[in-house]
């Protein structure tokens, strides 16, 4: 059975001197006791376990930005291909939205190139259910793999007809 990933509130207590804020009480005040310390060169004193947890923590976070980006272009992308007659100058700016989405962690995180493909597929996984939700059809109707490049995702044009 697998085991629930663990949270702040089962962290073990950080040692701590007297009047320190333990991470796993107030995450806020530990995170400025623990700059306060770098800062002051005090590593020995540093949390150094939960420290590296929240550094994790940072680094998947800016992934899952990025993934969910991802998502959203795809899903309008497939429901543009297979709703055409369902094509909307919202589905055009949401696509143009989250292209910007994509980009900005790609430019302030560039380490997260290496990590395309992997956020292409499970933005595809996502945005395939979501289509498929929105679009009120089974997921089996939908390509199984994303069938869209970068390029594609990243600059295919969208044009809505201005009479619709």
């Amino acid at each position: 059975m697998a085991h629930p990933a663990p949270t702040r509130e089962d962290a073990p207590a950080a040692p701590h001197a007297e009047g320190r804020t333990r991470y796993a009480d107030d995450l806020y005040s530990w995170v400025q006791e623990q700059v306060a310390l770098l800062r002051a060169g005090r590593v020995d004193a540093l949390d150094l376990d939960n420290i590296a947890e929240e550094l994790s923590d940072v680094g998947l976070s800016e992934y899952h930005r990025l993934t969910s980006a991802v998502e959203i272009v795809l899903l309008h992308m497939l429901k543009w291909d297979h709703q055409p007659e369902r094509r909307s100058r919202s589905w055009t700016l949401s696509i143009a939205e989250h292209r910007e989405r994509i980009l900005i962690p790609l430019r302030k995180s560039p380490g997260l190139r290496s990590s395309l493909d992997e956020a292409q597929r499970d933005g595809f996984r996502l945005g395939r259910l979501g289509a498929a939700r929105q679009m009120r059809r089974s997921p089996k109707t939908l390509p199984a793999e994303c069938p869209y490049s970068w390029d594609d995702i990243l600059n295919r044009p969208f044009e809505v007809d201005v009479d619709r």
